[in-house]
């Protein structure tokens, strides 16, 4: 079985500690490889390298840190399907989600390499007699990312990209339970030419995650996950000093009106609802429909769902793998069997699914239920498993209504042919990713990712612009030169003429 390390200055090490936990590949529901677990000091060594890193990286010129991610972006592009394998095999999605994964990561990569352009400050001539004034953004030194286990490629590159190239050195933790693509990042952005030190790798678990919000060497740390995890992350790092970034879970919602077009709505929502069993931060897990839309709605939602296909992400023509592990599986059939008892319709179930050839596979079929209301478990809770509920309103400001209310705003939906309502939707609903006949309104690099309530902890987004703001710190400079005898001390707030 394989083994699985840390990546500490330059060097794949196994770590102090001596704690090791299973990798599964959750298909097979069987262990594929052992990761290490750090402690403490595997974390410090880390910083430590890290910080030896930085001043000699956050001097060198913005144009040669982005040369060098260009290098980094290249061995990516040529490395897609290796990427792609690690997360079939580690976390259960289909091979062509695994690669769409790699792609969206890479295009922060592409974003990242214009660093020079976006570091650009401001300069203004003359603000005074003889006083000039300009801005800069600089590094703000060791930065750390803690990232989940249902984007192991893509969440990480929101994050390390745009830090290294923006100057600071990067301490990445990636979820223990698909470890494999952060030493494949490490690789090959050695082999890229990023000096030892600038990345670097501790595995682990919540003591690696606690050692890293500790410590005093770590200025700012990025996050995303659940929110109880996301709003735990927030509140001890910056207790401690520090700039955090925590993205946390969600509820979205797609809402059908009566004029949508049936057959896009319903294709967006099965992709939306089933893609990668349901295991994105983004998924749909709710569909309003409203007014006369439920009823033909609902009729070809549960023959799409009774017909995915599921199986082994690594075979050819599956719709949907496994949830990433026993205990999600058995969580989410936990919330169906809630649902059923709390009064919903189940209208596909999804419960005790079995592969043939996987029977020990962590599966769960899609599921479907209608008339689902607000105080329901399965509307309450983030399922993040293949389960799509159906609440029926009567018009769409009910809709809105619903939506804002919830707890949760991360990304929503809005599937119509008017323009009006459409336009309206998108003005009033709380939310901070929105679509309008669009599933997965997740944004492109070059703008930023992130929701609204208790889907977001702290002031900044994840990548884009936002990111670059995240990772720097402002800083304004008054210059003036002497050329004239001085005027003497000015004991008045000094004022420009």
């Amino acid at each position: 079985m394989d083994t699985i390390g840390h990546y500490i200055d330059g060097k794949e090490r196994d770590g102090s500690s001596g704690r090791w936990t299973d990798v599964y590949n959750p298909a097979l529901g069987a262990p594929c490889a052992r990761v290490a677990l750090a402690d403490g000091a595997d974390v410090d060594a880390a910083v430590a390298a890290a910080a030896a890193a930085f001043p000699a990286w956050a001097a060198t010129p913005p144009l040669a840190r982005a040369r060098v991610l260009f290098q980094y972006l290249q061995l990516c592009q040529q490395h897609t399907d290796a990427f792609a394998e690690l997360v079939v095999r580690e976390h259960g999605k289909t091979l062509a989600d695994a690669r769409g994964e790699v792609a969206r990561g890479i295009e922060v990569v592409e974003f990242a390499v214009g660093i020079p352009q976006l570091l650009k400050g401001e300069f203004t001539d003359q603000i005074a007699r003889g006083i000039d004034a300009w801005s800069m953004r600089q590094p703000l030194g060791v930065v750390a990312g803690i990232t989940p286990f249902n984007f192991p490629v893509m969440v990480p590159m929101w994050m390390f990209p745009v830090a290294i190239a923006c100057g600071n050195t990067f301490v990445l933790k990636p979820s223990e339970r698909d470890p494999s693509p952060a030493l494949l990042h490490a690789r090959l952005l050695r082999e890229a030419g990023l000096p030892d030190g600038v990345f670097n790798v501790v595995q682990g678990d919540k003591a690696a995650v606690d050692a890293l919000l500790d410590h005093p060497d770590v200025a700012a740390l990025s996050f995303v996950g659940s929110t109880p995890i996301a709003e735990y992350v927030h509140a001890r790092g910056t207790a401690g000093g520090k700039r955090v970034q925590a993205l946390g879970g969600a509820k979205n919602h797609m809402v059908v009106m009566p004029d949508a077009d049936m057959e896009m709505a319903v294709d967006a929502l099965v992709g939306a609802a089933f893609g990668s069993a349901g295991e994105r931060c983004m998924a749909i897990s709710v569909a309003v429909a409203v007014g006369d839309a439920a009823d033909a709605l609902v009729a070809q939602l549960a023959a799409r769902t009774a017909a995915l296909r599921i199986g082994d992400g690594a075979c050819e023509g599956v719709d949907m793998g496994p949830v990433v592990t026993k205990a999600a599986q058995q969580r989410i059939e936990k919330l169906i069997g809630e649902g059923v008892e709390q009064g919903a319709t189940l209208v596909v179930d999804g419960r005790g699914y079995r592969v043939p050839g996987r029977e020990d596979g962590f599966f769960v079929g899609g599921t479907l239920f209608d008339h689902v209301h607000p105080e329901m478990s399965i509307y309450r809770e983030e399922i993040f498993g293949p389960v799509l509920c159906v609440v029926r309103l009567p018009d769409v400001g009910s809709a809105l209504e619903l939506i804002n209310r919830n707890e949760y705003g991360n990304g929503v939906a809005v599937f119509t042919r008017d323009g009006g309502t459409a336009r309206e939707f998108v003005r009033q609903v709380e939310v901070g990713m929105v679509g309008v006949n669009v599933p997965l309104p997740v944004p492109m690099a070059f703008n930023s990712f992130g929701g609204w309530k208790r889907s977001l902890f702290g002031d900044h987004h994840a990548y884009g612009p936002e990111g670059v703001r995240f990772y720097t710190r402002h800083k304004a400079v008054m210059q003036r030169w002497p050329n004239t005898a001085s005027a003497g001390a000015e004991f008045a707030f000094p004022q420009m003429k």
